[in-house]
Formats: structure tokens, C-alpha cells, sequence
């Protein structure tokens, strides 16, 4: 497990055991703009199936900050569900999430990293990252509306 501390207050851990999941719930689910409504029980299947990374107080041990990296671990991975609690904005903690991913990754050879924002580009640029240069070869299927509940779901029944 990787644990770094700065010296003014804060640690960065990639423990998974140490995420407090009813704050990134609540943090995703009703202040962020990506993951309105998001049930609790769809954050923790998806902090399970991810590697996490969190910042926390260390006065108190409190987690502020939360990132989400969903990876094969060899060729690709999707950076996602970054969140800095709002009082502790302005001191860097989501660029130090990002940069922390981002070199771990690399050091497990993964070379291509994706996100999507719509309000943090210059953050992330100053980490490296671009626009993609060929959108138009990048396609989704997004299924999100259609047939799942919040959880993950089917409400779909089979006679099967």
C-alpha cells in the first residue's frame, strides 16, 4: 500500500480499507455534477472494482479528497470520481490525487490514461493531459437510463 505524507497536514493513501464510503457517497451523489442520485451501494461496487486513492487530515484522520482509477493495470486505464471536499479546496490535494495516479500507473506501464470533466481542463493539463485529438474515433454506449436502477440493477424480468 502507498502511503505519502506532505507537512502541512495532509497523507495520500491508496488503501482501499480506509475510504469512507458513506463520505464519497454522499460527496458524488449530491454535490458532484457526474454522479447525482448515485446509490451508496453502486459506490462501494465500484470503489471494489477500482483502485482508490484518498487524501486525509492527518490531524484527525478525515478523508478530503477521493479519486477513482478503473485499470487493467497494463494498457489502459479511466480516471474518475475525483472530489476534494469543499472546505478543503485550494490546497492542491486533487492535482496531488492526479499526479500520484497518474505516476503509479506509469510505473506499471500503463500508457494511456482517460478522463472526462467539463470544468477542470486546466488541471488537468498542467498534469499532461490533452484533448483528445481524434474524438470522432472514440465511440460509448451508455445505457445509464435505460432498464438499470441506481444500484446497478436490471429492472428487466425474464420468463427465462
Amino acid at each position: 500500500m502507498l502511503t505519502i505524507t506532505r507537512g502541512d497536514g495532509y497523507e495520500l493513501s491508496d488503501d482501499p480499507r480506509r475510504i469512507d464510503i458513506d463520505r464519497v457517497h454522499r460527496w458524488l451523489s449530491t454535490e458532484s455534477y457526474w454522479a447525482k442520485g448515485r446509490s451508496r451501494a453502486l459506490v462501494a461496487r465500484s470503489i471494489m472494482g477500482s483502485t482508490v486513492f484518498a487524501a486525509y487530515r492527518t490531524t484527525d484522520g478525515a478523508q478530503v479528497a477521493f479519486a477513482r482509477v478503473v485499470t487493467d493495470g497494463a494498457t489502459f486505464a479511466w480516471l474518475c470520481d475525483v472530489f476534494v471536499d469543499r472546505a478543503e479546496r485550494g490546497h492542491g490535494l486533487g492535482t496531488w490525487l492526479v499526479s500520484t495516479a497518474r505516476d503509479e500507473l506509469a510505473a506499471r506501464g500503463v500508457r494511456r490514461i482517460l478522463l472526462a470533466t467539463a470544468d477542470a481542463h486546466g488541471v488537468y493539463a498542467k498534469l499532461g493531459f490533452e484533448a483528445l485529438a481524434e474524438p470522432a474515433r472514440w465511440m460509448q454506449l451508455d445505457q445509464r437510463d435505460q432498464g438499470m436502477t441506481t444500484d446497478g440493477h436490471s429492472i428487466v424480468s425474464s420468463d427465462h
